[in-house]
């Protein structure tokens, strides 16, 4: 009996460069009649995972559908298999399935904890659902996917701490001031990377956030994007008063904040704390401003140093992930050769209950009338019977901890032994 393999083909931010993953990404949103590697032989199961960092491609079928996956595939982009080869990785059977539980746990990710992975999996396999392109096996296989992957983000810290600078910046500033809904911001420029940490601080509940640029237009369409307040560059000591967070991202070649005005800002504020989180490169705030009471100040060196630190925690959590995963897929390959045993099972079981039912009706013949009750009793007396004399050959079969090769051996030799076509 020949079984499913588990394939999975693919290539990723390691393998091949964006140009090269832009040119094979498939569509994850298709029909059955449009999708990439069609559901039919030599594959029977089919699911496609395509984002910006990778491109897989899922199946179950016989072991020879290596070729016709990449065939289709590269096909589906207007490309020859030449094309697409040098840049994939093929995973079969168990290394398919301890793949797939790594990328769902984000241990693959380019960012090692980063969640938006298992999101685009869950909609990966909901369009391959939708489009009928699913069965027993992937099915089984992605939802074990989504359950290892809620154990390594419960059982670890894998995804504990920040790992980007804008992030990194808006946790220093909780920690901080704790609650952010009674806190002002003030975005001075526009850099990317302050943007991004003005994002988080609003999404962490930031009650206002002002922003100063050296072009209004530009500042006053960041301030609707962010649905805040237009500040003039010229009242930027005044717009500081107000700010218990001040982000600066500008190109000025020289501070544009010095410690005597922050002092006198401090003045105005009462000595309420202001926390300096400056991105920009030269730096836009003096480093003697980091002397003063009550004022915290990371220039980017220090956010990387911070991102540093949080990146080889999780590089430590990720051992302990990869503990898990292991665990798991120990469990899955249990399941699967449960599937190898199954149909011998069954096959053996019926062939048992038919011979037994022959001899149950001579049987009755010879006895003579019998009341229910008596050909109830005889009825359950040989189900036990069956049940005694099945165990042994069904736990041959099973043999946990023998190779699939020996598994497969055991199987045949059953059917051989008790006649099973």
């Amino acid at each position: 009996m020949d079984r499913c393999t588990i394939q999975l083909v693919g290539l990723n931010h390691r393998t091949a460069g964006v140009d090269i993953r832009e040119r094979f990404a498939l569509a994850n949103h298709c029909t059955r009649e449009t999708w990439a590697v069609p559901c039919t032989a030599p594959v029977a199961e089919a699911l496609i995972l395509s984002t910006c960092n990778r491109v897989e491609v899922l199946t179950a079928g016989p072991a020879d559908m290596e070729e016709a996956v990449l065939a289709a595939w590269a096909a589906s982009r207007g490309a020859p298999v030449r094309d697409l080869a040098p840049y994939v990785y093929i995973h079969k059977d168990l290394d398919a399935v301890k793949h797939v539980f790594t990328v769902a746990s984000s241990l693959d990710s380019m960012v090692l904890g980063e969640p938006q992975i298992l999101g685009q999996l869950k909609a990966a396999y909901r369009a391959a659902v939708e489009s009928r392109c699913t069965g027993t096996i992937l099915n089984r296989l992605l939802h074990r996917a989504f359950s290892v992957a809620k154990r390594v983000r419960t059982e670890t810290a894998i995804a504990a701490n920040a790992v980007s600078v804008s992030y990194a910046a808006v946790e220093l500033a909780k920690r901080i001031f704790g609650d952010m809904v009674s806190r002002k911001a003030l975005l001075v420029g526009a850099g990317e990377m302050a943007e991004l940490a003005a994002t988080h601080l609003l999404q962490a509940g930031l009650r206002e956030l002002m922003v100063a640029n050296r072009t209004r237009s530009r500042g006053e369409a960041l301030a609707r994007q962010f649905k805040g307040r237009a500040i003039d560059f010229q009242e930027l000591e005044g717009a500081l008063a107000e700010a218990d967070i001040v982000i600066t991202s500008t190109g000025s070649p020289e501070p544009l904040i010095r410690a005597r005005d922050v002092r006198q800002v401090l003045k105005r504020r009462k000595n309420s704390p202001m926390f300096f989180i400056d991105i920009a490169v030269p730096r836009d705030v003096d480093p003697d401003v980091n002397g003063l009471d009550n004022v915290y100040l990371y220039d980017i060196d220090d956010l990387r140093e911070v991102v540093e630190e949080n990146l080889a925690q999780r590089r430590n959590e990720a051992v302990r992930a990869a503990a898990i995963i292991g665990e798991e897929v120990g469990a899955f390959d249990v399941w699967l050769r449960g599937l190898d045993v199954q149909p011998t099972v069954v096959a053996l079981i019926d062939r048992g209950r038919r011979i037994a039912g022959k001899e149950l009706d001579r049987t009755l013949k010879r006895l003579g009338p019998v009341g229910e009750e008596q050909r109830k009793a005889l009825e359950d007396m040989l189900e036990a019977l069956l049940s005694k004399l099945h165990h042994d050959p069904i736990m041959y079969m099973k043999c946990r901890d023998a190779t699939p090769e020996t598994c497969a051996s055991r199987i045949e030799t059953v059917r051989d032994v008790f006649g099973l076509e």
